[in-house]
This record gives C-alpha cells, sequence and structure tokens, in this order.
C-alpha cells in the first residue's frame, strides 16, 4: 500500500515518472475506471478551491467517488483521536486525501489506517502542488538540471517542498526569506546530504538573478491571519515587482500557487503580466493528481 505524503514518498526516479504521467494524462484528457466502485473521504479541515476541486474532478475521471468532510460536519471538531478516524474511515472508504495543520496528521492516519493516505496539504508541506508545478515547468523545458528555480518569500510548506524537489530533480534552487523566516533546518539538511544546490540568502535580489522560473506566495498562510501585520512589514522588499524581476532571465516565467495578495508578495502588473504562468499551474494540479491517485492505485 502506498501513501503520498511528501515527495520523499517517492523512489529516485518516481517523481519524473509522475511528471511524465500526468503530461500523457493532460494530453490525452485521461478518463478510466481504475476507481471504479472505491469512495476517497476528502478530509479538509483547511478551506480550499483548486485543491479540493482538482481532486473531486480527478477521482470521478478515474471513476471513483467522494466524500467530503470537515471539522464542523464530523466527529474531526469534537476532538476524536485520529488513531481512531483512521481506523474507522479505513472500514468504510479506500483512501483519505487530507488537507490539514500538522504533518504528524497525515502520518498518523496513514500509520493507524489500513488505506492509502494523500497529502493535500499540511503546514510542513504541500506536495501535490509541487508536483503539479514540475509538470508547468517541463511544459517548457525537459532540461530540468539546467535550471535555476528562486524561491522569493516565507520559509513554509511550499519552500520545503520546492527544497524536497530540488533532490529529485536536480535544479539550483536559491531560496531568499528574512531573518526569522527561512525554511526548517532539517528539511534543508536532509536535502544538501543528498546532493540537493539549494542556496539560501536573506536577500531577494541575490535569489532571484539569473532564475528561469520564479515562485513565491502569501506572507501570512492559513493559521497565520494574526501575524499579517508583523509579516508585512518584515517582508518588505520582498515582492515579485517589476523591478524585482528584472533581475531574473529575460525569458523567466513567474508561479503563485494562489490565492494571490496582489499588491503584497506580488505585484498585480507581474501577476496579469506575460511571463505569469500561474492560471496554467492552477490547470496542472487536476491532471498531476490523477498521476499521483493512479501510481497509489494501480
Amino acid at each position: 500500500m502506498k501513501h503520498f505524503l511528501s515527495i520523499n514518498s517517492l523512489m529516485a526516479t518516481e517523481a519524473m515518472d509522475l511528471v511524465l504521467r500526468a503530461k500523457e494524462m493532460k494530453d490525452g484528457d485521461y478518463r478510466s475506471d481504475l476507481l471504479a466502485g472505491k469512495t476517497l473521504a476528502m478530509i479538509f479541515e483547511k478551506a480550499s478551491t483548486r485543491t479540493r476541486v482538482s481532486f473531486e474532478v480527478g477521482i470521478r475521471h478515474l471513476g471513483g467517488d467522494t466524500i467530503f468532510m470537515t471539522p464542523a460536519d464530523s466527529q474531526l471538531g469534537r476532538s476524536e483521536p485520529l488513531k481512531d478516524t483512521a481506523r474507522v474511515l479505513s472500514r468504510y472508504v479506500q483512501g483519505m486525501v487530507v488537507r490539514t495543520f500538522a504533518q504528524k496528521n497525515v502520518e498518523d492516519l496513514a500509520r493507524y489506517g489500513s488505506i492509502p493516505v494523500v497529502n493535500a496539504l499540511t503546514d510542513m508541506y504541500h506536495p501535490c502542488q509541487i508536483m503539479s508545478d514540475m509538470l508547468t515547468i517541463y511544459e517548457r523545458t525537459t532540461h530540468l538540471k539546467d535550471l535555476v528555480i528562486s524561491w522569493i518569500g516565507d520559509g513554509n510548506n511550499m519552500a520545503h517542498s520546492w527544497i524536497n524537489a530540488s533532490v529529485y530533480f536536480g535544479f539550483q534552487l536559491n531560496i531568499a526569506s528574512p531573518e526569522g523566516y527561512a525554511p526548517n533546518t532539517a528539511v534543508l539538511e536532509r536535502a544538501w546530504k543528498m546532493g540537493a544546490k539549494v542556496f539560501v540568502t536573506d536577500d531577494p535580489k541575490a535569489a532571484i538573478a539569473g532564475s528561469h522560473f520564479v515562485n513565491t506566495d502569501v506572507w501570512a498562510s492559513m493559521g497565520q491571519e494574526a501575524e499579517q501585520k508583523r509579516r508585512e512589514k518584515a517582508f518588505a522588499g520582498y515582492q515579485v515587482d517589476d523591478e524585482l524581476l528584472a533581475l531574473a532571465d529575460p525569458n523567466a516565467k513567474v508561479l503563485h500557487c494562489l490565492p494571490a495578495h496582489r499588491g503584497e508578495e506580488i505585484s498585480e502588473a507581474v501577476f496579469e503580466g506575460p511571463q505569469s504562468i500561474v492560471f496554467d499551474q492552477a490547470e496542472n494540479r487536476l491532471h498531476m493528481q490523477k498521476a499521483i491517485l493512479e501510481w497509489i492505485y494501480s
């Protein structure tokens, strides 16, 4: 039985295989009956647009059904232990797609349940998003090891998953985060030990210089709303605007996992400009979710 809890769930060649398979699925508008007779529980403690819709549509494209669960309409909001939830749902459904806070939550569901678990987002990782981002990049160049990819902003779950991806795909990753907002040290050290090329700085100009793909994300993620004002001050100078983007490769493309706060982490001009590929990126969530589900259930 397979789980997809982070990109580290994959074997050495499987990450690239998933990108290639998702590209095939997209090009062929893929449908199948792989999940016929199967129901997956969508356990979402955090609100979602792209993740929920892409997974629900993807599961239906593969012939399956879904049940959507939130803390408001289940025992999840009444402190039932996750190990109990895992064992109960394992008697009813054939998989769990989980969008939650702590990485330990998805790990506990996988540990105590007897069905596959997919990490649809935690505070530590967002692996489905990054894998679909790699598909978006692959559509523009197959020379992934020659790329410089920059991350400008918070050292959050997205940054951690980019670090993990750098191990598998071999690109140079430059990360710029303010002091106190750098990525998790253990995530970085693991990647470095595995040979990843990751440069970390607090200077966004140094990180973006020569980049072929530029990434950013909101300064305050879900659950961090109380820190908004403090983060706005800390991230001053980290907006991906025309001035900063001019330091990247002239043909650089801009990615954002959405939703975007225009005027904060990214300017309106860059977001709506010719170098932005954020909506191609959003579309590719659907195709990558299907590839991940096929990897698990085939």
